[in-house]
């Protein structure tokens, strides 16, 4: 196990993740190291958009890379999860249409 550390934070901040703790039965650490660990750095994240991208069959260009963080936002502040879609179709057809 590692050494134990500190993170300083808000009351606010501490007694919100205590209490997410509590609900799912577990210990702040253990609740930390759990939301780091599923976390993507930003190379994890690009990493990533290329696999999927590549899944899909559409050329990962600078205009898919863009789009990426608009569906991200889209997606956590729960707006438009359908408008991503159409980002992508569109910029794989655009890119269908230019390798003719």
């Amino acid at each position: 196990m590692s050494k134990p550390t500190s993170i300083k934070t808000s009351e606010a901040v501490r007694d919100r993740l205590r209490t997410l703790a509590e609900d799912r039965s577990t210990t702040l650490t253990e609740l930390l190291e759990e939301l780091a660990a599923r976390e993507l750095t930003a190379a994890g994240r690009e990493q990533r958009a290329r696999e999927a991208a590549h899944e899909l069959g559409i050329e990962y260009t600078e205009r898919v890379e863009q789009a990426g963080p608009t569906r991200r936002h889209a997606t956590r502040s729960g707006t438009g999860g359908g408008r991503s879609t159409s980002i992508c179709r569109s910029t794989a057809a655009g890119s269908a249409r230019r390798s003719r």
